[in-house]
Formats: C-alpha cells, sequence, structure tokens
C-alpha cells in the first residue's frame, strides 16, 4: 500500500507548485521504491501515472502542444527506474544498495535527459561545446533531483526499519509514581 501512497506523493509532487530553487520531485525515489516492493506485472502502473502528469503539465501546466515522442525517452527511463529498483533493491536494501540507486538513477536521468535535449534542439549547437552547455544548464536540476530522490529513497526505505527498531527496542522500567 506504500508504494501506491508514494507513488502518489510523486505525482502530486511535480504537479503542485513550489518554488522555483526548491525543484524537489519524489519520482526518482518513488519509483525504485515502487520496484523493489510491487511485483514486476505492476510496473506498467507508475509509468502510466507519471506520463499523464507529463501530458498534463506539458498541455495544460504549460500550455505547449503534447508531443509523444518527446517523452518516450523519458518513459523508458520510468520503466528502467522501476526495473532497477526490482533489481537492485528487492532483495536487499542496504543503506549502500539505496544511496547507490538514488545516485544512479538521478545520475542516468540527468545523463539521458539532456542528451535527448540536446540532440532534438535547435537550442544548443550539436558540437561538443553545445552538449556542454546543456549538461552545464542542466545542473542545478540535477543538484536538486539528487537530493530529493536520495531523500525519499533514504525515508521510504528507512522508515520501516527504524519503525521495527522502534517497536523491538527494550522499554525501561520506570517506578510507578506515588
Amino acid at each position: 500500500m506504500f508504494a501506491y501512497l508514494l507513488l502518489l506523493f510523486a505525482a502530486f509532487s511535480r504537479v503542485t507548485p513550489h518554488a522555483d530553487w526548491l525543484n524537489f520531485t519524489a519520482v526518482g525515489g518513488s519509483l525504485l521504491y515502487f520496484g523493489a516492493r510491487r511485483p514486476l506485472r505492476e510496473a506498467v502502473l507508475p509509468v502510466a501515472v507519471l506520463a499523464a502528469t507529463d501530458y498534463y503539465l506539458t498541455s495544460f501546466g504549460y500550455g505547449y502542444s503534447f508531443h509523444l515522442g518527446a517523452y518516450l525517452t523519458t518513459w523508458l527511463w520510468y520503466a528502467g527506474i522501476v526495473l532497477m529498483g526490482a533489481g537492485i533493491l528487492k532483495s536487499s536494501a542496504s543503506w549502500r544498495r539505496v544511496g547507490g540507486a538514488a545516485v544512479l538513477s538521478a545520475t542516468s536521468f540527468f545523463l539521458i535527459s539532456n542528451f535527448a535535449v540536446w540532440a532534438g534542439s535547435v537550442m544548443y549547437p550539436h558540437s561538443v561545446g553545445g552538449l556542454t552547455a546543456c549538461y552545464a544548464a542542466a545542473l542545478p536540476f540535477y543538484r536538486n533531483d539528487l537530493i530529493s530522490t536520495t531523500l525519499v529513497a533514504a525515508i521510504a526505505f528507512g522508515s520501516p526499519q527504524l519503525v521495527r527498531r522502534w517497536a523491538h527496542a527494550p522499554q525501561a522500567n520506570h517506578p510507578a509514581a506515588g
């Protein structure tokens, strides 16, 4: 159930207005968690929910016309991160694995999405300098995505561990006040 709630939080984190400097989304962390905690036959659900938010944001939030081809790379990345969660974190969600998956998630999105922007754009020249400029312009977004993905993944995977530890912690005996 928590995987579904986290997925809804990810969708709302994208469509809810927030300060430009914050740029917080729960997408990467929720996709990792969903992949690790739900059966692979359900993997299409998070991709569909986030694809719907892409359509909503493009058409209604930003007022642009929606072009399916512009989003295929992103949607394949969504599916890839769910698969990464299933492959890396399903059997063991140690803090090293969760941290590594969070870094790999944010970094892969940064590399793939900005390469796609550069390749399909007239904004950047199709040269090494243009590719470098495209990646440099996206660094603030990468930083925020890395922080939000790591934070969401740490909370999602770490909270149940903390609850279990607190529930099984020995209780101190306190004398009754009289």
